[in-house]
């Protein structure tokens, strides 16, 4: 019952924020040079048929009045059209949002798997080589464009080494996609039975999770080692080397209370992935909903943009509602 409370004071925020959020993004969207009516119907169109295009898209109309009747659309789960590939925005979100997230998701279980553990190992070693290691780590995957670094790794390991294969999509261009199931080729190729396809994908992830994880654990690895370094200084910390408890017990305890931050910048560093893949997913031409989103703005063509900035807001909302259910279940004190 607590739980439901918990959520249902969590839910309560979200429409003003998606709402909000759609607003912004709206009025921004709007301020893209271009007129969509001129793109579509080509240099060649008259006048006549322009402004006529312009009254079926309600172009001709005030930007509030344009606002209300996306709203009254989107609020029957109307994304609009994609004038690019005469397909329903929501389908083709749903079509290639499932590849931005594989992409995302196992770039941040690489970035988990190399900044926690190296933010750890800082802590408690605070003048070791590693710790050195670490700050000069941290500095650089800060530093570091995504686009550039997965350039870099396109250069030495498939032009110089032919070890990587060509950056053009999730699979090698003479195979067909498992059957959809999660979205996920790699999931989906095992439930196929398909051998060759999920070689083929997990090879076409290397690079680009490569890219994402190297990048995005640098600040993973800076919480951790700031926040551990404090809680290993702490009071509580120093009672228990007092008490004679045994050091792999205290850093696993510091490590437990240090969780909270570091969930907190997991979370946003998740949710900003799904915007924040857009080069990289451009670079090695994945497929994804960034590149969609990325290509709707170039050709101003509105609906898919706007439905991306919605998606990923929701997808970014739920991830920040889970986080909170796990702020819940580690720490007693919000339960009480």
């Amino acid at each position: 019952m607590m739980i439901l409370r918990y959520i249902g004071m969590r839910l309560v925020f979200i429409v003003p924020q998606i709402v909000g959020i759609i607003l912004v993004a709206f009025i921004l969207i709007k301020a893209i040079p271009g007129d969509p009516a001129i793109l579509m119907l080509g240099p060649m169109a008259t006048t006549s048929s322009i402004a006529q295009l312009r009254t079926q898209l309600g172009l001709d109309q005030s930007l509030p009045v344009q606002f209300w009747i996306y709203l009254k659309h989107l609020a029957t789960g109307d994304f609009g059209t994609s004038w690019q590939t005469t397909r329903p925005v929501l389908e083709d979100l749903m079509q290639r949002f499932p590849a931005t997230l594989e992409l995302v998701t196992y770039g941040m279980l690489l970035a988990l798997f190399i900044g926690i553990p190296l933010g750890v190992l800082s802590a408690v070693n605070r003048n070791g080589a590693l710790a050195k290691v670490g700050n000069i780590y941290g500095l650089l995957a800060g530093a570091l464009p995504d686009f550039w670094l997965a350039l870099t790794l396109i250069f030495i390991f498939y032009t110089v080494l032919g070890l990587a294969p060509a950056p053009i999509g999730r699979i090698d261009v003479m195979l067909l996609p498992p059957p959809t199931v999660v979205g996920f080729y790699t999931v989906d190729s095992l439930l196929a039975g398909d051998w060759s396809v999920f070689s083929s994908t997990v090879s076409h992830l290397l690079l680009p999770v490569l890219t994402l994880g190297v990048i995005n654990a640098g600040p993973i690895m800076k919480m951790t080692q700031s926040t551990m370094q404090r809680t290993l200084q702490g009071d509580f910390s120093n009672y228990e080397r007092l008490c004679g408890l045994h050091d792999q017990l205290i850093i696993r305890h510091a490590f437990r209370a240090s969780l909270p931050s570091i969930l907190t910048i997991i979370s946003v560093l998740y949710g900003f992935l799904i915007g924040g893949a857009v080069l990289v997913e451009i670079v090695f031409s994945w497929g994804g909903a960034g590149q969609y989103a990325v290509q709707g703005v170039l050709n101003s063509d509105f609906n898919p943009v706007l439905g991306f900035v919605i998606v990923s807001a929701l997808f970014s909302l739920f991830v920040y509602l889970s986080v909170d259910l796990i702020y819940l279940a580690i720490d007693p004190r919000i339960r009480n």
